[in-house]
């Protein structure tokens, strides 16, 4: 295909400046390991796993082989009632990885529509408790929760959601845990755990009794990269069990292993009621999203209601498709056959101290990073954005592809990468930032 201005205008682009990109349209046509080919014939190294979604790289054959078979032997059937094999089979493989207690995994299309689900589950749970009164949710400052309406409503980006006045009400922020005087650290920061009473004074103002659920991210991802305060998530779980509040982690762009761990969870030993998942659950190879639930949730919604009756009036028409499963159920043994949480956790600290050796530059404002996600917040001039805007398009013209939120650029290297590609990105990175 030839493309042209009058060939791109019939396509309405998510969260892009459509006019600005057809003008000078980035197309990419091919992917393979660490590398983008775009319609140029130009390679550019996927700096972002591409929106997190890759970490086992690109073009990667036999999840392509075990979705090609499914096709061929079932496309589709309706999860209404019926079933196909690969559901089971991936509930069973996730279950096995997830944290210890989470017995149950409700699948969807997406992470967004995970958060949707797990709103409805928190609402269904303390309904089937006698608790119907627990209508409040709790989210964060710069929280992101996907774009669907639930989670929109705990959405803490403005940008998010001031066009969109149709969210659902009695949802409260606490603060995030950025804090400038913490600029430049590695980790988690060691000033902040004070942040999480914030979730004690909600209790106090509005009754911890009307609380449903806490929602958070256990890093903010889209936002920046904002890695949780010792003693934070730890403390957050405390509150939650004082007060009879369901934790629920955020964990689509930290779930398989980009901590080191198959779930952040895991690795602050902190343990969520729920947990929403998607992206890197089939490599980005098929659209995927799944809510597990400590066994306690599902008992009580599933026992609730009387035997032979529908008790969770949710799901969609692609819940667990086929072709989703079969190239989940695939990834799921690449990341145990190549133990890729391994080499995440292996390739962290070299990809630390090559991103915190942009620190010198004066076009940096913050650094900060754990496992194999760091963010590069740049020195705002002029209006929000601008800069991080043009940035993301100098980069890609340098050939890396880097996911911007604002000013700040998110790096996360696939886990196949090797040493002399991180130190490309950091080669690319650090010539861009110098020039702008």
């Amino acid at each position: 295909m030839q493309f042209t201005a009058n060939s791109l205008e019939h396509h309405w682009m998510p969260f892009t400046a459509n006019r600005a990109f057809k003008k000078e349209p980035r197309i990419i046509v091919g992917g393979e390991g660490v590398y983008f080919t775009d319609h140029h014939g130009n390679r550019v190294i996927d700096g972002s796993s591409a929106l997190f979604c890759s970490p086992l790289g690109h073009g990667r054959k036999e999840i392509a082989e075990a979705v090609y078979n499914q096709l061929l032997q079932n496309d589709y059937a309706s999860p209404f009632g019926s079933a196909t094999p690969g559901t089971f089979e991936l509930a069973q493989k996730v279950v096995q990885i997830a944290p210890e207690g989470m017995s149950h995994v409700f699948f969807v299309n997406s992470g967004s529509e995970s958060i949707d689900t797990a709103l409805k589950i928190v609402m269904a749970f303390h309904r089937a408790n006698g608790q119907a009164q627990r209508t409040r949710f709790v989210s964060r400052e710069r929280a992101y929760h996907g774009v669907n309406i639930g989670g929109l409503s705990l959405s803490g980006i403005v940008k998010n959601r001031e066009t969109f006045s149709g969210v659902i009400p009695n949802v409260v922020c606490m603060r995030h845990t950025w804090d400038a005087e913490q600029v430049f650290t590695r980790g988690q920061p060691e000033g902040g755990r004070e942040l999480a009473e914030d979730l004690q004074r909600f209790c106090e103002t509005y009754g911890g009794t009307t609380i449903a659920a806490v929602f958070i991210e256990p890093i903010a991802g889209s936002t920046g990269v904002l890695v949780p305060p010792i003693g934070y998530l730890e403390r957050i779980r405390e509150i939650c069990d004082e007060h009879g509040i369901l934790l629920v982690f955020d964990e689509v762009i930290t779930g398989f292993g980009r901590t080191g761990s198959a779930f952040a969870s895991q690795t602050f030993a902190v343990k969520p009621d729920l947990m929403t998942m998607a992206k890197a659950i089939t490599n980005g190879a098929q659209p995927m999203g799944a809510v597990a639930v400590v066994e306690e949730v599902y008992q009580a919604i599933t026992e609730a209601a009387p035997e032979n009756t529908i008790e969770f009036f949710h799901g969609y028409t692609f819940s667990g498709h086929p072709a989703a499963c079969a190239a989940a159920i695939a990834v799921q043994d690449i990341y145990r056959r190549e133990r890729s949480f391994d080499q995440a956790a292996d390739l962290s600290e070299y990809f630390l101290d090559g991103l915190f050796d942009l620190e010198d530059l004066d076009a940096v404002r913050d650094i900060r990073g754990f496992g194999l996600l760091g963010a590069v917040e740049l020195e705002a001039t002029g209006a929000p954005g601008t800069r991080g805007g043009a940035a993301q398009i100098d980069l890609f013209t340098r050939g890396m592809h880097v996911k911007f939120t604002g000013d700040t650029g998110i790096v996360a290297p696939p886990f196949i990468s090797q040493r002399s590609h991180i130190d490309e990105m950091m080669g690319i990175l650090r010539a861009m930032l110098e020039a702008i």
